[in-house]
């Protein structure tokens, strides 16, 4: 028997994701349509015998939380809970912490994975590894984008569950315990570490940009496993180019044309001749006729007017790359002007007709009077 365990920090976590990760926690931030932590959970529940799911952070129990774990619940059958850390205590402090719920049942090993990872991952194939080598843990290892860095911790382990030998923090000092510095790299030094290497898409949600690179390739994997979730094109319907999710409550005016790589959320109203590429439009915005969308995300309740272009540059020069990390390039360069990024739109952000947005994050509660260009709108 196996569990899973998934950290999801906490709110003063995610800051490189605001004005995001204002409205929503980051862990329930919809990635091809459904919340980054259920493409998780969902890997997890493909493993045979695993029981139960643990999700562990520092977020303040509300009904947004609540609503998720019931209804991850029901959808796929298994125990999830959610269990809440007092202060940030690390990825080793927190299973520490909460190591009886984690041992209960006496599994035999447990998954470890970090929340803001998105991925392919071969959960079956490392547990197999993980029995064959008889390791304490086994790490999820992948290739990075720098030369430097070949092999990468993908955010991923699996431990045997023997606290009194693989995971034994109790002389360690610190209140944030990390896993990986202060206790798989003292444990590799004495070969009780194995790496399963992957070449299967792997990349992290740090930045709204990652989160575009994320849907891109979820929205792939999809098409491979849910062949019935995507958009597809119909009669009557919008021009549906590439990969494309539309929620079901969605209206799309059937002159709209659609994707690649374009996730559409619950209520969004799109009107007559839109064209949008590469962007994530969130739950009840509205964008009116003949508006170009590239590049971007459009908040919770926007409202883009008519003929307006809202538009961002990409931050990966290669989104084809299968095991991008992203760089996480700074807000600003050396002449302080804001570097070129996805354009991001805050919630309830009232954008009027015929104005161009480029490579601008706009925080929410924003009505917009003009144009802009490369600027944080406060």
């Amino acid at each position: 028997m196996y569990k899973a365990v998934i950290l999801i920090g906490g709110p003063q976590k995610g800051t490189r994701f605001r004005p995001l990760s204002f409205d929503i926690p980051k862990p329930l931030f919809p990635v091809a349509g459904v919340p980054t932590i259920q493409h998780l959970i969902e890997a997890c529940c493909k493993v045979p015998n695993l029981r139960e799911i643990l999700l562990i952070g520092f977020y303040q129990v509300d009904e947004s939380i609540n609503q998720f774990v019931s209804s991850m619940v029901k959808e796929y059958n298994i125990n999830i809970g959610y269990l809440q850390e007092y202060t940030a205590l690390g990825t080793a402090g927190g299973i520490y912490h909460f190591r009886d719920q984690i041992q209960s049942g006496d599994p035999e090993a447990f998954f470890l994975i970090n929340g803001d990872v998105c991925g392919d991952f071969p959960l079956v194939e490392m547990t197999e590894f993980h029995k064959e080598n008889e390791g304490w843990i086994t790490v999820l290892g992948t290739e990075a984008t720098k030369l430097i860095r070949m092999r990468n911790f993908a955010g991923l382990h699996i431990l045997a569950l023997s606290y009194e030998q693989s995971i034994d923090i109790t002389g360690c000092a610190k209140d944030c315990i990390s896993l990986e510095q202060d206790i798989v790299t003292p444990l590799a030094s004495k070969g009780k570490v194995y790496a399963f290497h992957s070449t299967r898409w792997w990349s992290q949600i740090k930045t709204a940009a990652s989160a575009i690179y994320a849907n891109r390739h979820y929205l792939d994997l999809y098409l491979k496993t849910h062949p019935n979730w995507l958009a597809k094109n119909v009669p009557d319907g919008p021009f549906i180019i590439g990969n494309v999710f539309i929620h079901p409550s969605a209206k799309v005016h059937n002159t709209a044309h659609l994707g690649p790589n374009v996730s559409i959320g619950k209520n969004v109203v799109i009107g007559a001749g839109v064209r949008i590429k590469e962007s994530i439009i969130l739950g009840n915005a509205t964008i009116h006729d003949h508006t170009l969308v590239l590049h971007c995300i459009v908040g919770w309740n926007s409202t883009i007017g008519a003929w307006a272009r809202i538009e961002g540059t990409p931050s990966d020069p290669n989104p084809n790359k299968p095991f991008a990390k992203m760089e996480n390039v700074p807000l600003f360069n050396n002449t302080g002007h804001l570097n070129p990024s996805i354009t991001v739109l805050g919630c309830n952000v009232q954008v009027p007709p015929e104005v161009i947005v480029l490579n601008t994050i706009v925080l929410p509660h924003k009505d917009l009077s003009q144009s802009y260009k490369n600027e944080i709108i406060l």
